[in-house]
Parts: C-alpha cells; structure tokens; sequence
C-alpha cells in the first residue's frame, strides 16, 4: 500500500457553544465537544440503551471557524470531516496525558449544520447548510439539487429544447 488516510465522519450534537482562542501567530482556533450517540435495543430485556462518546473537536480553518463560531451553540447537530491528531500535555497534577482530538486543518475539513438556527424548519426536515474547507473556493459549495431555481442552469429542454442556445458561450482557447 502506497499511503494511508487519516479521515474522520462524525454527525453529533454540541455539547458546549464554540470557545475562540487565539494562538501566539496570530492564528484562530475554535474548539468545542461533540456528542455522538449509539442507540440499541436490548436482546434480554427488551429495554432502549443509548452510549454516547465524546470527542474534541479543534478547527483551524478560519472560515470554517467564523461559520462554528456564528452558527453553532450547544445542543446544534452538524455533520463534521477531520482528522484524528494525537497531543501530549501536563495536567494540573503534573502527570503526562495523552488526547485524541479531532482537527479540521487550516486548508481541510468539512461543517455541514444540520438544524436551522431555530431547530427543526416547519416541514420537520433539518435545513443543512454545507462548508467545505478545502482549496479552490470550495467555503459554501451546495450541488446543482440543493440550489435554488435561479441559480441552477436550465437543462437541455429549456430555451425551445435547443442545445445550441446552451453552448453559445465563448470557447476559451
């Protein structure tokens, strides 16, 4: 095998509102808890149980960072892509400890909020609202079906069904 991935997917709910810090760079990071939670039922006892993990969720991201810290409070559901990173500190007793944390990089990551800003929209559905912190522009992206009517392009039957009136752009080379 040729390389290795470090990706982690986790859809949770906030268990606490966002906390900027800002590093001796200059640089922002923006940090909160994660609740993920596994729900089963019980083979002998009929009975619902629920496990729920937490993780440290830590964005270095700038943009995806101002969206966490606007949008984002205790309790919001979101849908997160980052990557595990293991850190070493001293704790308050002087013992070394070792923290697993999951990281959005500056150039890396994905927040996609899940809930409106009032909870669930009128329909019932969860309104999501998708960033992307990779290169190339990609801060608000949504694909062509979550767009709104004006900003999709028409297809091939609009405009008399004719494709050509598509194709009347200018060809770059």
């Amino acid at each position: 095998m040729a390389g290795s991935v470090n990706k982690v997917i986790l859809v949770g709910n906030l268990g606490r509102d966002p906390e900027v810090r800002t590093l001796p760079s200059g640089d922002r990071v923006v940090s909160f808890s994660l609740a993920t939670t596994e729900s089963w039922r019980d083979k002998n006892t009929g009975e619902r149980k629920d496990r729920t993990e937490w993780h440290n969720i830590s964005i270095f991201n700038e943009n995806l960072g101002k969206i966490a810290e606007q949008y984002c409070r205790k309790g919001s559901k979101i849908y997160l892509e980052g990557q595990l990173a293991t850190r070493e500190y001293t704790d308050k007793d002087g013992n070394q400890r070792k923290a697993t944390d999951i990281v959005l990089q500056r150039y890396r990551g994905e927040l996609t909020l899940l809930d409106s800003k009032g909870g669930r929209s009128e329909s019932g559905d969860y309104d999501s609202q998708n960033f992307g912190g990779g290169g190339g522009g990609s801060f608000g992206r949504s694909s062509p079906m979550e767009r709104s009517g004006e900003e999709r392009r028409p297809g091939p039957a609009a405009g008399g069904g004719r494709l050509s009136n598509q194709l009347d752009d200018d060809i770059p080379f």
